[in-house]
């Protein structure tokens, strides 16, 4: 089973590198609702859905849900 959180922390830097979410500060994953909460500087959240994802489809959709 694939680890999404450590995932998401790789993920992150390489996110936060892009001027589009150059203010995102955490991504945090909760395997109970299988969500992503990113937060961002400006006290901002956004929440992706990544139930039954892969690893790669977890990458996907957080990008796609988040910008």
């Amino acid at each position: 089973m694939e680890d999404k959180q450590k995932i998401l922390d790789l993920l992150l830097p390489a996110l936060q590198a892009t001027r589009n979410l150059s203010d995102l500060v955490e991504l945090e994953y909760r395997e109970d609702r299988e969500l992503v909460y990113a937060k961002f500087a400006s006290g901002n959240q956004k929440i992706a859905n990544v139930a039954m994802d892969s690893g790669t489809a977890l990458i996907r959709d957080v990008i796609g849900q988040i910008i």
